[in-house]
């Protein structure tokens, strides 16, 4: 089946494969091998009623064992030329049911000549079974079973003979194939449903597998996008503020101006490296060969310097390595949020303090600029992006703030 199976599938699906696989033919050869035993087994019959009835009955006249002979031999034909075709197709059309009234025209005046004929439905019941449904079948078998005693009872009218002598017989023959039948029909039902179980559980781990492979890449283009936006999109920004810093003060104060491009061209370099890390290890390369500690240092020190908005560092409590991937989100939170205070809060200082605790590391960035009403706190993508990474490594992020009096924005992440 196909893996874009919906997983919504109609129960019926499995009844309806079950019953398809179940009106496959009684012992339906699977292989070569188990259908030369089938054949065998049918020759061996024919020629054991044949043998039996030239050399062994012979209480019949002569030309009757002989022409029962030739109509056993015309069964033999008849399966080998048409019925064996037939049954190794494993369908079920006008021709199996042709088959087997081929079989019945034979076979009813054999028996009606020679009883002892009726020993060839050793053969011909399987016959019946493989080649028709269940139904069908069983039918044939018992007009075939009860062709010995009503040809018994046309012949000698002696009805307590009849009861008593082939009736029996024909009985047992009959109950015995249908009970084999049916236990057998029973046995494929179920082998046919739980193939049909086994169908659908592979189908729909592979759409499970499919799912989650496509919420896979989502969750990871989510990520690459918070990534980029906090690393490249942030240094290109800060890069064309310095130009155009530069270009405005190129004419009268050329030194400003070298300073401004000097500070875009080592923003540009350091977002080159952010880059090449984010494609060869994701991984932030302000954190490659130092420690987090360091890293929000020397955040702090090119904020300073690039955005001319006093910036300290403060670390308290006993310093530790945390996760790499924590790391990596209280580093991007700290730049997201810098990046906040340059562009709306127009402080004059900000202030990063991390503190660790015993399990848990807590990032805090606090300026003095124009705040905000936390109720309506603005849905902007740095703020979601922020939120998401905590969230991602079993964090909380809270914001406080309030018009003309700052804003503080807290990251708790258990570690």
């Amino acid at each position: 089946m196909s893996d874009d199976i919906s997983l919504a599938q109609s129960p019926r699906f499995l009844t309806e494969s079950a019953e398809r696989l179940a009106a496959q033919r009684l012992s339906e050869p699977d292989d070569a091998a188990e259908w030369r035993l089938w054949e065998i087994y049918f020759g061996v019959a024919f020629v054991a009623v044949a043998g039996f009835v030239l050399g062994v009955d012979q209480q019949e006249p002569v030309a009757e064992r002989i022409a029962v002979t030739g109509l056993l031999i015309g069964m033999a034909a008849w399966y080998w030329g048409f019925g064996r075709r037939i049954i190794r197709r494993g369908d079920s059309d006008w021709r199996n049911y042709a088959f087997q009234a081929g079989l019945l025209a034979l076979y009813l005046p054999a028996v009606a000549m020679v009883d002892s004929t009726s020993f060839v439905l050793f053969a011909l019941c399987p016959m019946a079974y493989m080649s028709m449904p269940l139904i069908p079948a069983s039918v044939v078998v018992v007009v075939a079973s009860l062709a010995l005693p009503a040809a018994h009872l046309a012949q000698t009218g002696d009805v307590q003979q009849t009861v008593t002598g082939p009736l029996p017989i024909s009985v047992i023959i009959i109950a015995s194939s249908s009970i084999i039948a049916v236990t057998i029909v029973r046995t494929e039902r179920r082998s046919a449903e739980r193939a049909a179980l086994i169908e659908e559980l592979a189908s729909t781990r592979a759409e499970v597998a499919r799912l989650s492979w496509e919420a896979g890449i989502a969750e990871e283009r989510q990520r690459l996008a918070g990534e980029i936006h906090d690393t490249v999109a942030q240094g290109l920004s800060s890069v064309v503020m310095l130009v155009q810093a530069a270009d405005a003060a190129l004419t009268t104060d050329p030194e400003a101006a070298r300073g401004h491009l000097t500070l875009a061209a080592r923003t540009a370099r350091e977002n080159l490296d952010e880059a090449r890390a984010l494609v060869g290890a994701l991984t932030p390369a302000s954190l490659a060969d130092a420690s987090l500690v360091d890293a929000l240092r020397r955040l702090t020190d090119r904020f300073s310097t690039d955005a001319g908005i006093q910036a300290v560092c403060t670390v308290e409590g006993e310093v530790r390595a945390l996760p790499t991937s924590v790391e990596v989100v209280l580093l991007r939170v700290a730049q997201e949020a810098l990046t906040n205070v340059r562009k709306h809060s127009g402080a004059r200082e900000v202030s990063l303090r991390l503190v660790f605790t015993a399990g848990t590391a807590v990032l805090d960035v606090r300026d003095d600029g124009c705040g905000f009403d936390v109720a309506a706190l603005p849905t902007g993508y740095g703020l979601d992006a922020m939120r998401n990474r905590v969230e991602q490594v079993g964090g909380r992020l809270t914001v406080h703030s309030a018009p003309r009096t700052g804003t503080t924005l807290r990251t708790e992440i258990d570690a």
